[in-house]
């Protein structure tokens, strides 16, 4: 039996890793997703750091190609197996706005997201105590954020016009766990971010990277679970 071709590397329950499975997943392109464990520190393990030298995960496995950095990961899944997702209707143009919500997601979007993601769920899940000042303070700049795409997607059914592109997919790994916490209505009292919002989360792509999460966070509690 044939061996797949793509593999990535990580774990599942990492927004990163998500990122690149969505891609890999709208594409339709069967990979392997090569289970690691950061507790048992494998991200540090001289044959990891042989694919990516900062320890971090995704690792895409393409051929002979290794890609590390989930946004470069999705360009060029994108790239070479969905080009469309990445330039919308094909014009200069659209092309440009796409880039240009690409560097919003990850400059405007991601930093409030994430630390209240990190803060509201990760540090718990850690035996942590989250840091409320830090939650306030990306809270009110996440409302500044979703404001300016409640005016965009007002005026259009997605963010870098009327056609699902990257610019659209690149928000879904970390908005998924925003929106486990109490400041989803951040997003529920948007009418279009919300509709927006909801029709990303109903893509079959995207219900099969949360399955692979789901599953992925389960396996971790019945270790963690085993071990105390």
């Amino acid at each position: 039996m044939a061996q797949t071709a793509v593999k990535v590397y990580g774990w599942a329950v990492s927004p990163f890793v998500a990122r690149a499975l969505l891609c890999l997943e709208e594409a339709g392109v069967d990979y392997e997703l090569v289970p690691m464990s950061r507790e048992a520190g494998d991200h540090l393990r001289p044959d990891f750091l042989a694919r990516n030298p900062f320890a971090q995960v995704p690792v895409l496995q393409d051929g002979d190609l290794t890609l590390f950095e989930s946004r470069a990961i999705a360009r060029h899944v994108l790239r070479k197996h969905k080009p469309e997702l990445l330039v919308g209707d094909g014009s200069p143009e659209a092309a440009a706005l796409v880039d240009v919500w690409l560097e919003v997601e990850a400059h405007q979007h991601h930093p409030p997201t994430g630390a209240i993601m990190v803060q509201c769920i990760l540090t718990p899940l850690l035996g942590g105590v989250r840091d409320q000042a830090v939650v306030d303070e990306n809270v009110a700049k996440l409302k500044k954020v979703l404001a300016v795409y409640e005016a965009r997607l007002s005026a259009s059914r997605y963010l870098a016009g009327e056609s699902l592109t990257l610019a659209d997919l690149s928000h879904f790994p970390m908005m998924r766990y925003f929106m486990e916490t109490e400041y989803a209505a951040l997003v529920e009292e948007l009418p279009h971010v919300k509709a927006w919002w909801e029709e990303l989360n109903a893509r079959p792509a995207a219900r099969k990277v949360t399955e692979h999460a789901v599953n992925a966070a389960k396996l971790w509690a019945l270790e963690k679970a085993e071990q105390q």
